[in-house]
């Protein structure tokens, strides 16, 4: 299991490296495509013809794969906080790539979140072995965890549907918020399709399930959504601010949702780490 974990961990800082960079590259192809046409902050999608911008997608859909296996090995409570060290490479190279300088406030923000990951990897849970995509399914659909789906569900609907044309392009929480409500789905989904796979190449099929295409499914819908609201964010909001409000409300939905569906008290373990 340590060695699982240490894998995962591996894997979550790559795919850090490679997430971090691709919002500077992105975020330099959205402001080319806005140049020309109608910004991505304003609904436009002028910048799927912009090179630079697919070059900062490519980037990330490395970074996401590296993430996504990450999650086979590893709990979502020990992989999702070392997203902190993305924060440090986009702050960084949007300093000198972007021209967007980062203040003290912001540069302490950093350090807590890298202090607050830090203390979530060394005391992170180790997560129950499952047998099949069937024991994930049961998870997810118990009372409680279909009750977090039906509020993250309803909040994004608002959000997208009332906050986002009125006051998305005043406010960075509404399309942050949209992008985090809905990205703690995508990754209790990812996760579902890691193990999915993970036990079918070990000889346990997993494709004859219907449980593992509605996995696949749902975390295709909210990669989508995800990526929508994050590109209209990034060309809207300074992305040194972007990344850590980012990082903070996906990583604080993410926890609650894995806590949920796993049953994972991260907080009482890390409490009784401290007490020792």
């Amino acid at each position: 299991m340590f060695s699982s974990n240490l894998i995962g961990f591996i894997l979550a800082v790559v795919s850090s490296a490679f997430i971090g960079s691709s919002f500077i590259i992105k975020k330099k192809g959205l402001r080319k495509a806005g140049a020309n046409g109608a910004r991505a902050g304003s609904g436009g999608y002028g910048y799927l013809l912009e090179p630079l911008w697919w070059v900062g997608m490519f980037t990330m859909i490395v970074g996401e794969i590296a993430n996504f296996v990450a999650y086979i090995y590893a709990p979502a409570v020990l992989v999702t906080p070392l997203g902190a060290l993305s924060i440090i490479v986009s702050a960084v190279l949007a300093h000198f790539m972007l021209n967007e300088k980062l203040q003290k406030m912001g540069m302490l923000g950093c350090l807590l979140c890298v202090v607050g990951s830090t203390m979530i990897v060394l005391h992170a849970p180790l997560e129950e072995s499952l047998n099949s995509v069937q024991e994930i399914w049961v998870l997810a659909t118990q009372p409680a965890f279909l009750l977090y789906v039906g509020s993250v569900v309803a909040v994004a609907l608002v959000l997208i549907l009332y906050c986002a044309p009125r006051y998305g392009q005043t406010n960075i929480l509404i399309y942050i918020g949209i992008c985090s409500v809905i990205g703690s789905l995508t990754v209790m989904s990812v996760k579902a399709i890691g193990i999915a796979i993970k036990l079918t190449l070990e000889g346990l099929n997993q494709a004859k399930y219907i449980e593992t295409w509605i996995f696949a499914m749902v975390a295709l819908t909210c990669v989508i959504t995800q990526l929508n609201y994050l590109n209209m964010a990034l060309d809207t909001f300074n992305t040194a601010v972007v990344s850590p409000i980012y990082y903070a409300m996906f990583t604080s939905f993410t926890i609650f949702a894995s806590a949920i569906m796993f049953k994972v008290t991260l907080l009482s373990h890390i409490l009784v780490h401290l007490c020792r």
